[in-house]
């Protein structure tokens, strides 16, 4: 391996050095000459971003356990930095290290986000390894990416070597142990990894398409191609090492807080929600394991607020008493405490109530939709009066400041479900008028609306998603009628929601668009300043795919799916029947209160419904 990269001159000459130089509390130090594996973790965004990333701090903690295997962190680097990198000809480096990424083994990505996809390929770009696989040599490292992204692989297989699909915990270790194990050969390692659960290998496979563009037939290349890649499991999370002395960001992260995951899965099956699909069954964490955490955690971090973490928090199944027990011991060390991901019918008012007596945040409820026919549509499970009993006892409370998240272009949306935002806003008003008097006191209102994205893995994903001219005509619709006193209202970008939905049921023709744009400098992508609409508009013509092809027609149920052959182990039966429920607005219940036969009870355990084929 080569020397250390001198950054000092570098430093000196770019905006916020502290999310390059690394020696945080905590980060991991081994000799990189004496180990087995050098694998690279790299968040493709800017450093206060990736830092907020639990999965980030879960994998780090797991990988470095292993003595023989040393995993290093890299990320983004913001355009200052990127500039100065390119001029002085300095490759991408770790954090840890500073040694450039090309000499590691393995160089991992994280898929969170699809508009960081043009990111991974100036990553690679930076870091002097060719970004199309079909350039790359014996010398260059192997190239795997995971996460949510992942469970749509296709947009991203002319640069990927491998996908680790689903949890991550148990399977990347045993990956980069097989990588060891193999004497770094890349056809024996790449034929054994197949074998595994989770892992897919593009280049063992080809597709064909039909005349209209559609797919024909996934073709398997090699022996060891699998028909299908079923997602890999964590059976139980209670005993999987959680960071106990997590990573403390140089830089102040978009979260920097000590965070706490108290169980993984949902049970609400929310229509539009890939989380909630791809990261079932319900997996918990004891409750004494949770508070052993967050001991540890706020010991070892000196952080002032701590965030327990989950796609539904206060369905934990002892959350009241958990939560109690964690008010007391983080009101002692006078640190706060955060609930992301509260469900308004079930908030625990006493709760509440206990939390403000130490720091009063924003309230933050996700409400999706602005009536009930459409809410049912979606299966979110939540009533109009649980919204405005809860934000009412809020404000009694003394919180002032309030914030509700929708999404509009969902399936069978009409202005009347529009009309419904805004009557809901405006009775938010009314109550704190009555509440706070008159002049309504020190209270804000945001109204948060987002784009719906079809993805994979949902029972949405056969839906279209709305033109750009629908959507603007929409946004333009909510802005004139929620012109109100003390209400603020903000909206996505429709331009990078349709990108967003390209990528999310795109096939491999799409990575042609990815690396045109990326040609024509597009990075940054999530970021608006950053954002190039012109040049990905260019980058559709230079490569003739069609945006209307992928993110807004209708999918017929036989029509394979760019995904068809990655499994997240719930059924398309299910998927269909959630499909048809939705086109006629019936919900359906809670996994909690009866199974309704998802199918992953045939792949794992699931408390809920235990094994159906036992």
């Amino acid at each position: 391996m080569s020397s250390r990269i001198n950054l000092d001159s570098l430093l000196k000459r770019v905006e916020k050095p502290g999310r390059y130089i690394g020696n945080e509390i905590n980060q991991v130090a081994k000799d990189p000459e004496r180990v087995s594996c050098n694998f690279c973790f790299a968040f493709p965004e800017l450093y206060e971003i990736g830092m907020s990333y639990q999965g980030l701090q879960i994998l780090y903690n797991i990988v470095n356990l292993k003595e023989n295997i040393y995993c290093q962190r890299a990320f983004a680097p913001n355009v200052d930095m990127e500039k100065i990198m390119r001029e002085e000809n300095v490759p991408l480096f770790t954090l840890e290290t500073k040694m450039p990424v090309k000499e590691w083994d393995i160089f991992g990505f994280t898929l969170q986000y699809e508009m960081t996809f043009t990111n991974i390929l100036n990553m690679l770009d930076l870091a002097q390894i060719p970004v199309r696989k079909k350039d790359r040599t014996e010398k260059d490292p192997i190239i795997i990416a995971g996460g949510p992204c992942a469970y749509n692989p296709e947009p991203l297989c002319d640069f990927i070597d491998m996908f680790l699909i689903g949890d991550g915990e148990e399977l990347l270790p045993k990956v980069l142990e097989l990588y060891v194990s193999c004497d770094k050969d890349r056809e024996k390692f790449f034929n054994e990894a197949a074998k595994l659960n989770g892992v897919y290998i593009p280049s063992f496979y080809d597709v064909e398409y039909n005349e209209d563009g559609t797919i024909k037939k996934l073709c398997k290349l090699n022996e060891n191609a699998k028909d299908v890649i079923k997602r890999s499991f964590v059976e139980d999370i209670e005993n999987i090492p959680y960071p106990e002395k997590p990573i403390i960001p140089m830089v102040e992260a978009v979260h920097d807080r000590a965070c706490v995951e108290t169980f993984r899965g949902c049970t609400r099956g929310c229509r539009f929600c890939q989380a909630g699909m791809i990261y079932r069954p319900v997996r918990e964490r004891s409750k004494a394991r949770i508070l052993e955490l967050v001991e540890k955690q706020i010991k070892n971090t000196g952080h002032d607020e701590l965030s327990l973490l989950s796609l539904s928090t206060s369905d934990y199944s002892q959350f009241e008493s958990m939560i109690y027990d964690v008010i007391d011991y983080t009101k002692s060390q006078n640190v706060a405490v955060s609930l992301p991901s509260l469900r308004i019918d079930k908030f625990a008012f006493n709760v509440l109530y206990r939390i403000q007596e130490f720091k009063k945040t924003s309230l933050t409820y996700a409400v999706e939709a602005g009536t009930q026919r459409l809410r049912d549509v979606i299966n979110k499970g939540v009533r109009e009066e649980d919204v405005l009993t809860s934000i009412s006892e809020a404000l009694k409370l003394g919180w002032g400041h309030i914030k509700l998240y929708f999404v509009i272009g969902l399936p069978t949306e009409t202005f009347e479900d529009l009309d419904g935002i805004v009557d809901i806003a405006k009775k938010i008003t009314d109550i704190n008028y009555e509440i706070n008097g008159r002049k309504g006191g020190r209270f804000n209102l945001n109204i948060s609306v987002s784009i719906f994205v079809p993805k994979a893995d949902t029972p949405f994903q056969w839906y279209p998603q709305d033109t750009n001219e629908v959507i603007r005509e929409k946004q333009r619709y909510l802005r004139e009628k929620l012109k109100m006193k003390n209400v603020v209202f903000s909206y996505h970008n429709n331009s990078t929601s349709s990108l967003e939905a390209v990528f999310a049921r795109g096939d491999r023709r799409v990575g042609a668009l990815i690396y045109r744009a990326f040609e024509l400098g597009c990075k940054l992508d999530g970021w608006t300043e950053h954002f190039k609409e012109d040049a990905w508009n260019q980058a559709f013509i230079d490569t003739g795919i069609s945006k209307e092809f992928y993110a807004n027609r209708t999918r017929s149920y036989d029509e394979i799916l760019p995904w068809s052959h990655i499994d997240c182990c719930v059924s398309k039966q299910y998927f269909l029947s959630e499909a048809e429920k939705a086109s006629r607005a019936v919900t359906t219940k809670d996994c909690r209160y009866g199974c309704n036969d998802c199918g992953i009870n045939n792949e794992i355990y699931c408390p809920l419904g235990g094994i159906y084929n036992e």
